[in-house]
């Protein structure tokens, strides 16, 4: 939506070298996991750029978290491939995610001479710098996607859902309440007027991305279904594992959370 004196949105294209080089600073600078990350991205492509209007950037997030895997890589290889097609895409996926993997990789090296305190209370203080940048994406994205006290309502109960009950099924019901009490709520509300999101995408394309998903989704459940229940890792293994998948939850593009066993467990199974 454009206020007046507002330059509209300028979604034209653009060249792969001008996505990478705008993703590798966001990659280089961002911190804080995939929420943080959206709000970035916000700053950047919609604030600053006007690369998208702020419909349509809740649409293309709204898209992506329904969509299975980590949002923010999900929307910012999105908005490359709008931008410069193909390469576009490739070039914000690999320059957004390829420096906190080579950071992860590094600290994964050196991870075994910070333990004790030392470690504890670095670790607790990037944690702490996270909730931080966290609120303020969810304050800057809260403002403009819920500007009316019917749909801060909406976003205030949903949250309430999920902090109380984190399961998949308070999800999906906070979802399906949310759905139909917006249809309820907000079924006289004035339309937005929004940029269209067009995926320079041919529907071959599509169909053949989502025939290789339904492929290595299938594989994985049969990696899962024949690996040996007895394979185990060393305790060494076990912390490295533990530092890295903090540091990823902060740091990294990915969310992937690893099972752990109980507490005074030696031992942890895939």
């Amino acid at each position: 939506m454009t206020t007046v004196g507002e330059a509209p949105p300028s979604p034209g294209k653009g060249t792969a070298g001008e996505v990478l080089l705008i993703y590798l600073k966001l990659g280089l600078t961002c911190f804080g996991g995939p929420i943080a990350h959206i709000g970035y991205f916000r700053e950047e492509f919609v604030v600053r750029r006007r690369w998208l209007d702020e419909q349509a950037f809740a649409d293309l997030v709204a898209l992506c978290q329904f969509l299975p895997g980590p949002a923010s890589s999900q929307t910012g290889f999105a908005i490359g491939l709008m931008r410069a097609g193909y390469l576009g895409g490739l070039a914000a996926w690999t320059a957004f995610t390829l420096p906190s993997a080579i950071a992860l990789v590094l600290f994964a090296d050196g991870v075994g001479s910070l333990g004790g305190v030392i470690g504890t209370s670095l670790l607790h203080g990037l944690q702490l710098v996270a909730v931080a940048i966290v609120a303020q994406a969810v304050w800057g994205m809260a403002r403009s996607l819920s500007p009316d006290r019917e749909r801060a309502s909406i976003s205030a109960v949903a949250a309430l859902i999920i902090l109380f009950s984190p399961s998949s099924l308070a999800q999906i019901t906070a979802i399906l309440l949310g759905g139909l009490t917006g249809l309820l709520l907000c079924r006289g509300a004035p339309p937005v007027a929004s940029g269209h999101v067009t995926m320079p995408v041919s529907r071959s394309a599509g169909i053949a991305a989502l025939a290789a998903f339904a492929v290595l989704l299938v594989g994985l459940l049969l990696c899962r279904a024949v690996s040996r229940p007895g394979s185990t890792c060393s305790r060494r293994s076990i912390a490295r594992a533990r530092w890295c998948s903090a540091v990823a939850m902060l740091c990294c593009r990915c969310c992937a959370k690893p099972s752990w066993r109980p507490a005074g467990s030696a031992m942890m199974h895939f």
